[in-house]
């Protein structure tokens, strides 16, 4: 996968900078310059890449899903900053948790369990 792009209410830019970069640990990435006049923002973790885009529907069941590792570290930092989440243990050999971004969108993030 190279990238995820989500839908956010145009000029909500701050509230994705601090849901994406200070909770989930994304960084912001530079758009280009052609592509920056359409506003929105670029984070990235690893290989991942997520966009946000300003023509807003939230998406109440496609979701992107992003393998992590320390799950329970992020539970106890989602708690700490009072951010709800879902555990959702229907998947076999996962530990996931599904959050939601400020915009609605449903993020789905999950720690593989080894035997």
């Amino acid at each position: 996968m190279d990238h995820v792009q989500l839908a956010a209410p145009k000029g909500s830019e701050e509230q994705a900078r601090r849901f994406f970069g200070k909770v989930l640990g994304f960084e912001e990435i530079e758009k280009p310059a052609e592509l920056k006049k359409r506003g929105g923002a670029w984070f990235q973790y690893g290989n991942c890449q997520i966009g946000i885009e300003d023509s807003f529907v939230p998406a109440r069941k496609a979701h992107p899903a992003f393998e992590i590792e320390s799950i329970e570290g992020l539970k106890q930092h989602l708690s700490t900053l009072a951010i709800d989440f879902i555990v959702d243990d229907k998947l076999p050999g996962a530990n996931r948790i599904y959050v939601h971004d400020p915009f609605g969108n449903r993020i789905e993030l999950l720690e593989w369990l080894t035997s």
